[in-house]
C-alpha cells in the first residue's frame, strides 16, 4: 500500500463524526454581467442604465426572488475593505448612486435580509495572456485562439440579445443556466494547446486563472459556518469554477439560482 493511501485511510478513520452531522452550507452562485460597463473583459455585455425606473423594478423583483432562499451570508466581487466601507455607507444612506452590481444586487439583498455585513471575497491576480498570444502567433496557432475567442464573443452576443429584448431577470436566468455554464471554461482549457516542451504559456494562464478562482472560493468557504445559506454575486466567467469548488467541498451544497430568480 502506498504512503498516500495509508495517510488517506488514517484521515478518514480519525475524522470527527460530528462534522458529518452538521447542517450543510448551501451556496447559491449567481453569475452576473457587469452592470456599470467597466470594459475590463475581452468581451463585454452592453448594459443599459440599471438606474432607469424599469430596470430598477426588475432588480427589485430579482432581489425579492433570491430573498426567498433565506440568505444568511452575502459574498460579492469586491475586496474586503472596500465592501465593508461602502456597505456601511449604503446602510447609512450616504453611498452615492451606483450602477455596480455589488450595490444593485449584493447590498440590496443583504439589507433586505437584515445582514450587518457583506463579505468582499475578490482576489486580484495576474492574467498572463500576452505570452499565450505571442506563442500562438509564433507557432501558427492563431486560428485556434481566434476560434475559441469567437465562441466567447458569440456567447456574449446572445447575452446582449436577451438583455436588449427582455428583463434583467431573463438575462440572469440565461447566464445561470447550468448547460450554458458547462461550456464556460472551454476557452481556458483550449489554451493548454498553446505551448511545447518546457515553454507552456497556456498552462501558466490556466494555472493563474484557477489560482484566482480557488483563492476566491477559499474566502467563500472560510466565511461560512454550518447551516449558512450563502448567496455569491460574481461575474459569470467565474461561475464554472466557483460552482465546481462548492460542489466538491465536504459540507457544502450547491443551490441553483434559477430556482429562485423570478420570471
Amino acid at each position: 500500500m502506498r504512503l498516500a493511501e495509508i495517510v488517506w485511510i488514517a484521515l478518514l478513520a480519525s475524522a470527527d463524526p460530528s462534522v458529518a452531522q452538521q447542517a450543510p452550507v448551501q451556496v447559491m452562485v449567481v453569475g452576473l454581467y457587469h452592470m456599470n460597463n467597466p470594459g475590463r473583459d475581452m468581451h463585454d455585455v452592453k448594459a443599459d442604465d440599471v438606474l432607469a425606473p424599469g430596470r430598477q423594478k426588475e432588480i427589485a423583483d430579482i432581489v425579492a426572488g433570491i430573498a426567498r432562499f433565506g440568505p444568511t451570508v452575502v459574498d460579492v466581487e469586491w475586496d474586503a475593505d472596500t465592501t465593508t466601507t461602502r456597505y456601511q455607507a449604503y446602510l447609512a444612506g450616504t453611498l452615492p448612486p451606483s450602477r455596480n452590481e455589488v450595490v444593485q444586487l449584493g447590498y440590496r439583498l443583504a439589507k433586505r435580509a437584515n445582514l450587518k455585513t457583506v463579505n468582499g471575497i475578490d482576489v486580484e491576480a495576474d492574467f498572463p495572456y500576452e505570452a499565450v498570444d505571442a506563442f500562438a502567433k509564433a507557432h501558427g496557432l492563431e486560428p485556434l485562439l481566434a476560434a475559441a475567442d469567437a465562441q466567447v464573443g458569440a456567447d456574449v452576443a446572445r447575452i446582449n440579445d436577451v438583455l436588449a429584448h427582455g428583463t434583467i431577470g431573463d438575462t440572469l436566468r440565461f447566464i445561470n443556466d447550468p448547460s450554458r455554464i458547462a461550456g464556460d471554461n472551454a476557452f481556458y482549457r483550449t489554451t493548454l494547446k498553446v505551448g511545447a516542451g518546457s515553454v507552456q504559456p497556456g498552462v501558466e494562464l490556466l494555472t493563474a486563472w484557477y489560482k484566482r478562482n480557488f483563492s476566491i472560493c477559499a474566502n467563500l468557504i472560510q466565511h461560512a459556518q454550518a447551516g449558512d445559506r450563502v448567496v455569491v454575486f460574481y461575474g459569470s466567467g467565474h461561475a464554472f469554477l466557483l460552482r465546481q469548488c462548492v460542489s466538491e467541498t465536504p459540507g457544502f451544497r450547491l443551490a441553483e439560482p434559477n430556482a429562485w430568480l423570478t420570471k
